[in-house]
């Protein structure tokens, strides 16, 4: 059976996108139950309404804070009954509700070759700092920011000239490629989100997406 995932975005939805497509190309084992985003004018969501997928906003500011935000989210998201959570350009920080609703269950695809660069703005930080390469990280979700295991990477090259913007789109085509395959080896039981996460069967080899050796 299909893995139920939970997909949280703020934006167009890119990432959600790539995840679509490769459940439709039969290269992820996944099925979406529920898009959910925290701005009602998320473009996203209506990529999940075109296909019928369940959308749900649950927007801060109709909260008297952040805490009962997270709480009202823990409670909508589990309403879906996920096996797994995928941030996908989600730009909220979760809390202690979402992580203790869901303990290492929720991933995260963040746009820097974590620990480096963490934040709101890796691909900016990347080219401020002057690195010849970047990349994105694909890590389980813990209490900190950005700070939760890191379960697979992929580079780039910061190019010569490279602004935020050109930079940041060369990391998201990699990362259209890497979220999508770590969901399907959540899925498929090639990788385990204990407590270490554990790669059992790490997919085919790949000289841009890193994954961990199995253990």
């Amino acid at each position: 059976m299909s893995l139920p995932i939970a997909v949280l975005i703020s934006g167009t939805g890119s990432n959600l996108k790539a995840i679509l497509q490769a459940i439709e190309a039969g290269r992820c084992d996944a099925r979406v139950a529920a898009v959910l985003s925290d701005r009602s004018k998320a473009k996203g969501l209506e990529l999940a309404r075109e296909r019928r997928i369940p959308t749900e906003v649950v927007r801060l500011k109709a909260y008297e804070d952040r805490g009962a935000w997270d709480a009202a989210l823990a409670e909508r998201v589990a309403s879906f009954d996920p096996g797994l959570v995928v941030l996908a350009g989600f730009m909220k920080i979760v809390g202690p509700a979402m992580i203790a609703a869901f303990p290492s269950r929720i991933v995260n695809v963040h746009p820097a070759l974590l620990p480096s660069f963490p934040g709101t703005d890796g691909p900016g930080d990347a080219v401020a700092a002057g690195v010849r390469v970047s990349g994105c990280t694909v890590h389980v979700v813990d209490a900190g920011v950005d700070t939760g295991p890191i379960l697979a990477q992929a580079a780039v090259p910061v190019l010569p000239g490279d602004d935020r913007d050109a930079l940041h789109a060369r990391i998201q085509r990699l990362e259209h490629r890497l979220l999508p395959g770590v969901v399907h080896a959540v899925a498929s039981g090639a990788l385990e989100l204990s407590d270490p996460p554990r790669w059992r069967d790490a997919p085919g080899a790949d000289a841009e997406l890193l994954y961990p050796a199995p253990q």
